[in-house]
C-alpha cells in the first residue's frame, strides 16, 4: 500500500490545540473520501518532523482518530484508514437515538451554557462498541446471572486501583459498592446510616443530592461557606452528625478546600462516634492547573469518610454507574442489614466498564478529554476578558463551568433575561441555594462550556457582551 503524504495547514496562533487541528484535518479528509479505506498514514515521528511539532502532538491526534474508529494501528505495519461506510452507519444510528436528544437546549436557546452538559462528540464510540462486542463474543450464560450484590469483584478491584493511583483513596475492593447512579447510592446510604439522620450540606450545593436525601426522611441542615468551603463552626451549630461535602471542587462555587479545612472537618467527625463525612468527588478528573487535588478520604485514619464517585461526568451520563467506598464500621452495617440487595448494574455493563478501565481506554479517554476541555476553558476565559470590568470571574482552572459575579449590582434575573433575548441560556447561582439563603449575596451566573464548540463559546460570549455591557 502506497504511503500518503499529509500537507496539513496548521495555525500556531489559533485557539485550537495543534493536535486537534491535525485530528480534525485527517478526520475531514476521511469523511470526504479523500483518504480511502486501507490508505497508510505517515508514522507519528515522520508526521511530527514534517509539521515541525512534537511527536506527542501527532500521537494525541492519532489516538483520537483510533478511539473514534477512523484509523487503526497494525503491529509492525503502521496506521491505516478504516472503512468509512461502517462509520457512517454507526454515526447515523447513534445520533438518531442518543446525541440529538442529548443536545436539545433547555428553553430552545441557540447557545446553552449548561453546567450539566458534557462533550459527547468526542466519546470513543467505536472503542466502547469494540469492548461491548468482546463482552458478548461468547455464549457466556454466567454473564446474565445476578452476580455479586456489591458489584463484580474484578470491577471493584479495578476501581480500587484507579482510586488509589489517581485520587489517593485508601481502601480495599470489599469496601466498594457499585450502583446505578447517585440517587440509588444515596438511598442505600441513608439506610446504612439510619433513618432520620441530620445531614449538613454546603449552601449553595448540588440540589439533586439535597432533594434525594430530604425525600428519604433525612433532616437537612444548610451550612454557609467561606472562601475555604463549609464553615466548621457553623456546622457544629446545626447539631448534624453527617456532613455532605465536595472538597476537591465544590459544586457550584468551584471552591477547592485547603488541607487545613479538611483536617478541621476530620477533627469534627472524630469528636463523636456516629459522625461521618460524605465526600462527593464528582468531577475531580478535570483540573487544568497544577496537580490533581487528593481526596479527603486519603487523609482519614479513623474511618470517618464515606467516598462517592461516578463515571457520569468522565464517560457519559447514560452509563449510570457510580460507587460508594464505605469505612469498615459502615461496611459491617451494610453487610448485616442490606447485603441481600441485588446489584442495580447488570453484569454485562460492569464487564464492559471493567475492560474499559483495565485495558487503558479510560485513562486515554480522560487524557484526551482534559485536553479538549482545557481548550474550551481557555477559549472561554479569553473571550470573557471583555467582561472583566463588569464581572468577577471565579471557579476557573477546574471542572466544567465558571462563575460570573456582577460588580455593577445587576440582578440575577435581569442577567438571565437579557441573555435569553439574544438566544443565550445562562444559569443563576441562586437555583442551587437551599431555602433561607436563596437570595443572599451578589448576583452570580454560571457558564458551562463542556458541550459547546469553541465557535459557539465565542459567539455566545459576544452576545452576552452585547446584552450586558451595552446596557450599562
Amino acid at each position: 500500500m502506497k504511503l500518503v503524504e499529509l500537507m496539513i495547514p496548521l495555525n500556531a496562533h489559533g485557539a485550537k490545540p495543534m493536535y486537534e487541528q491535525i485530528y480534525q484535518y485527517i478526520k475531514g479528509e476521511i469523511r470526504q473520501g479523500s483518504l480511502r479505506e486501507g490508505v497508510r498514514l505517515p508514522s507519528t515521528r515522520t508526521l511530527a518532523e514534517n509539521l515541525k511539532v512534537s511527536r506527542s502532538t501527532t500521537q494525541m491526534a492519532y489516538d483520537q482518530l483510533m478511539a473514534e474508529g477512523y484509523i487503526e494501528a497494525l503491529p509492525n505495519r503502521g496506521y491505516f484508514v478504516l472503512r468509512m461506510e461502517e462509520l457512517l452507519e454507526a454515526e447515523t444510528e447513534l445520533q438518531g437515538a442518543f446525541i440529538q436528544e442529548s443536545e436539545k437546549s433547555e428553553g430552545g436557546a441557540e447557545i446553552d451554557f449548561s453546567p450539566r452538559g458534557i462533550d459527547l462528540t468526542h466519546f470513543p464510540y467505536n472503542t466502547w462498541r469494540k469492548v461491548t462486542r468482546n463482552t458478548l463474543v461468547e455464549d457466556n450464560k454466567e454473564m446474565f446471572l445476578t452476580g455479586s450484590p456489591q458489584g463484580e469483584p474484578a470491577l471493584r478491584e479495578a476501581i480500587r486501583g484507579y482510586l488509589h493511583s489517581a485520587r489517593g483513596v485508601s481502601c480495599q475492593a470489599e469496601q466498594i459498592i457499585v450502583g446505578a447512579g447517585n440517587e440509588y447510592l444515596l438511598m442505600l446510604l441513608s439506610q446504612i446510616l439510619g433513618h432520620g439522620r441530620a445531614i449538613a450540606m454546603e449552601n449553595p450545593t448540588y440540589k439533586q443530592a439535597y432533594r434525594v436525601l430530604e425525600s428519604l426522611g433525612c433532616r437537612m441542615a444548610p451550612v454557609k461557606m467561606d472562601s475555604f468551603g463549609m464553615e466548621v463552626q457553623a456546622l457544629e451549630a446545626t447539631g448534624a452528625d453527617v456532613a455532605y461535602v465536595m472538597p476537591s471542587h465544590q459544586y457550584p462555587t468551584g471552591i477547592v478546600m485547603p488541607v487545613t479545612r479538611r483536617q478541621e472537618l476530620l477533627q469534627w467527625a472524630g469528636r463523636k462516634k456516629n459522625r461521618y463525612l460524605i465526600e462527593d468527588d464528582y468531577d475531580s478528573e478535570f483540573r487544568y492547573r497544577g496537580r490533581p487535588i487528593p481526596a479527603l478520604q486519603g487523609l482519614d485514619k479513623t474511618g470517618k469518610v464515606i467516598y462517592m464517585g461516578t463515571f457520569s461526568k468522565s464517560i457519559a451520563p447514560a452509563i449510570r454507574m457510580g460507587y460508594l467506598v464505605l469505612p469498615n464500621p459502615l461496611l459491617s452495617v451494610y453487610q448485616k442489614k442490606l447485603g441481600f440487595y441485588a446489584c442495580t448494574v447488570s453484569r454485562i455493563d460492569q464487564n464492559i466498564l471493567y475492560q474499559f478501565l483495565t485495558e487503558g481506554y479510560y485513562e486515554r479517554h480522560l487524557n484526551r478529554m482534559r485536553a479538549i476541555y482545557k481548550g474550551k476553558h481557555d477559549c472561554l476565559l479569553g473571550q470573557l476578558r471583555g467582561l472583566e470590568e463588569d464581572f468577577e470571574i471565579r471557579g476557573e482552572y477546574a471542572g466544567l463551568h465558571i462563575l460570573l459575579t456582577s460588580k455593577k449590582g445587576r440582578s440575577e434575573e435581569w442577567l438571565i433575561q437579557e441573555a435569553e433575548k439574544r438566544g443565550v441560556k445562562v444559569y443563576g447561582l441562586s437555583s442551587h441555594c437551599i431555602h433561607g439563603l436563596r437570595d443572599s449575596g451578589p448576583s452570580t451566573v454560571m457558564l458551562g462550556y463542556a458541550k459547546l464548540s469553541e465557535e459557539q463559546i465565542e459567539e455566545g460570549v459576544r452576545r452576552l457582551c452585547e446584552a450586558w455591557i451595552a446596557k450599562y
